[in-house]
């Protein structure tokens, strides 16, 4: 905005400046040349000057009675000025008259030269032109500058309009040098926001009424058969086996559930967040002694001997850690190593096993909400928003998340910035 003021400012400015000048010069030059016209009537005068007083009435009348210039000496008394502006020798005083007619005069000590009336000169006529010719510039000047400024304000307002009826893939192509291109590349970065935000909503929508449908018609058949496998005389195993299936359902609900809502507290980004300095390396240690007990898998530490430290959210970084560690307890045949290194400007904390590996065309999907990799080792279990969450949350640190996998090797890495330690 402030933009667009300055350089509206400043071509009214110049304009005015360069026109008003132009013009003026084109005046002078041109048009309001009375010098030459004066100089007779002003010789005139300063020879009466020089003439006694007596003498000059008498100089006048010995003067051509034909002279296309009527001459007339008065006392200066007699003379009287509607301005203040002040009679001085030396100068042409020019009254303007009616029918176009006009008086000329100049002072001759206590005397007054009047020459008279005369008809006004047609060129003064062109001084109302110039005029109405300097407004007209200066309004072609400004409509210059107006006019692409409505135009991409009207692009705008159709382009907002389009927003407004879920044309989500609306978006405003401006010239570089446009007054409001600021404003058209902020409308296509919400936009593109926005159409995100919505298609992520629409698939997470898609998927979750696909991932809740299977326990929840469990839960339903369960009900449905609860009077044989709970009713009096019923075998007590089979209830107890019965009820934990139920169980099962409803924990892997909840599951999806929470996982749902990580995903979504990540969903909009946070500008200018201020994470604490932390030790990656205690971190690392801790998360690996709580989660080793949970398989029988072992698992290999391999830290740096310096202190590793970052600035970071401990809390979401843990999390990224552990649903690597965990994935890894899942698939990994003999054991699992967990590493944390230098990466020149990053920390790189990385989780390896040696499972089947990853096929090469799943390996730019797996990072997508719901999506899971059929595995023949461990089926097709999980709700497929471990990995999606971690990818967010290498967002949310401005760093990244990456894979190398074949078969019996497996890496997951993950890059935080380690600058303004």
């Amino acid at each position: 905005m402030k933009r667009l003021f300055l350089s509206l400012y400043l071509l009214l400015c110049l304009s005015i400046l360069g026109i008003g000048w132009t013009l003026d010069s084109l005046w002078h030059h041109n048009v309001d040349d009375t010098t030459a016209e004066d100089a007779p009537f002003l010789a005139l005068a300063q020879i009466l000057a020089d003439m006694p007083t007596a003498e000059r009435f008498a100089h006048l009348q010995a003067l051509d009675d034909n002279q296309a210039l009527p001459l007339t000496l008065v006392d200066a008394s007699q003379v009287a000025l509607s301005s203040n502006t002040p009679l001085d020798s030396g100068k042409v005083f020019t009254i303007a008259l009616e029918d176009d007619k006009e008086m000329r005069l100049v002072r001759i000590g206590e005397q007054v030269l009047m020459a008279g009336p005369l008809e006004t000169d047609p060129r003064e006529d062109l001084r109302g032109l110039f005029t109405l010719f300097f407004y007209l510039m200066l309004a072609g000047v400004a409509l210059i500058w107006v006019w692409p400024l409505s135009r991409d304000i009207r692009i705008l307002r159709e382009a907002t309009e389009a927003f407004g009826r879920a044309k989500w893939d609306t978006r405003i192509t401006l010239s570089s040098r446009s007054q409001v291109a600021i404003l058209a590349n902020t409308f296509n970065e919400m936009a593109r926001h926005i159409s995100a935000l919505i298609d992520n909503q629409k698939h997470l929508t898609n998927a979750v009424s696909h991932e809740i449908r299977t326990p929840l018609a469990r839960l339903k058949f369960a009900l449905a058969l609860m009077p044989a496998y709970c009713g009096e005389g019923s075998d007590e195993d089979k209830r107890n086996a019965f009820l934990a299936d139920m169980q099962m359902d409803i924990k892997e609900m909840e599951q999806l559930l929470s996982e749902l809502l990580t995903f979504a507290s990540l969903e909009a980004p946070r500008e200018e967040i201020e994470f604490e300095i932390t030790d990656l390396s205690a971190l690392t240690r801790q998360t690996v002694e709580r989660l080793k007990t949970l398989a029988d898998t072992p698992i290999e530490l391999l830290l740096p001997k310096d202190e590793a430290m970052a600035p970071a959210d401990p809390s979401l970084i843990e999390r990224a850690l552990q649903n690597l560690i965990t994935n890894a307890q899942r698939f990994s045949r003999t054991g699992i190593k967990v590493g944390l290194t230098r990466n020149q400007s990053d920390w790189d904390i990385w989780v390896e096993d040696d499972g089947e590996g990853i096929p090469d065309i799943d390996q730019g999907k797996i990072f997508e909400p719901f999506y899971r990799v059929s595995s023949a080792q461990n089926g097709n279990k999980g709700h497929g928003l471990g990995l999606a969450i971690i990818k967010r949350i290498m967002q949310r640190h401005k760093g990244k998340v990456s894979v190398e996998s074949q078969p019996g090797r497996t890496r997951f890495t993950l890059g935080i910035p380690a600058s303004s330690i």
